[in-house]
C-alpha cells in the first residue's frame, strides 16, 4: 500500500515541476529531458510515472476536471438548496479553482494557442474538456424553471453561454490579464443568477 501512495506523491510533485517548465519554456518547447531535469531524475525514470509530457500535461487538467466535477455533484445533490442557490454556489467554485490553478491555466492557454497556430482548432479541445460543466450548467436552469423558481421565458441555451462566458473571461483576467482575483466576476455572476429568478 505504502509503495502505491508514495508512487501517487511523487507523479503529483513531479506535476507541480513539471508546469514550471510549462510555464517557463511554453508547451511547444517542453521535452521529457527538461521535465526530467527539472524534478531531479533521470528520463528513464520520469517514463515510470508518465509516458510522454501530453500525459503530464492531460494528467494535469484531469486532476482540475475531476476536482471539479466532484464540488459540483456534491453541490448539484443538496436537495435543502435553491437552483439559485446552486448555480450560484457551482460558478463560484469554478471560478475559485480557476484562481487557486491560474498556473494550470497559464499552461492550457500556452497550448491552445500552440495547436492554433498548428492548424487545429482548439474550439473542439476546449468544448470536449467542457461538456460536462455546460451539462451541469443547463440542467440546473432547467430544474430551476420546471420547479418555478426561475422564470419560463429563459433561453436555456443563451442562459448557459452567458454564465460559461463569465468563466473564459475569468480565464483571460487571470492570464492574460495577470490579475490575481476574479471577485468582480463573481458579484457580475451573482448579478446574472439573479436575473433569472422569478
Amino acid at each position: 500500500m505504502s509503495i502505491v501512495v508514495e508512487h501517487e506523491k511523487r507523479r503529483y510533485e513531479i506535476l507541480e515541476k513539471a508546469l514550471d517548465v510549462f510555464m517557463d519554456e511554453g508547451f511547444e518547447d517542453v521535452t521529457f529531458q527538461k521535465i526530467a531535469d527539472k524534478c531531479g531524475i533521470t528520463r528513464t525514470t520520469l517514463y515510470i510515472y508518465f509516458k510522454n509530457k501530453r500525459e503530464i500535461f492531460n494528467f494535469s487538467i484531469k486532476q482540475l476536471l475531476q476536482a471539479l466535477e466532484n464540488d459540483i455533484t456534491e453541490i448539484e445533490k443538496r436537495k435543502e438548496s435553491s437552483y439559485q442557490e446552486k448555480i450560484t454556489r457551482i460558478m463560484t467554485v469554478i471560478l475559485d479553482r480557476l484562481e487557486k490553478n491560474n498556473r494550470l491555466l497559464s499552461v492550457i492557454m500556452n497550448y491552445l494557442l500552440y495547436i492554433s497556430k498548428s492548424g487545429y482548432d482548439p474550439a473542439s479541445r476546449v468544448l470536449r474538456r467542457t461538456v460536462r460543466l455546460r451539462h451541469f450548467l443547463t440542467t440546473m436552469l432547467v430544474e430551476g424553471i420546471k420547479a418555478g423558481e426561475f422564470m419560463s421565458s429563459i433561453n436555456v441555451k443563451d442562459a448557459n453561454e452567458l454564465l460559461y462566458s463569465l468563466l473564459e473571461s475569468a480565464a483571460f483576467r487571470l492570464v492574460v490579464l495577470r490579475r490575481t482575483s476574479v471577485e468582480e466576476l463573481k458579484e457580475a455572476m451573482e448579478l446574472v443568477v439573479q436575473g433569472f429568478v422569478r
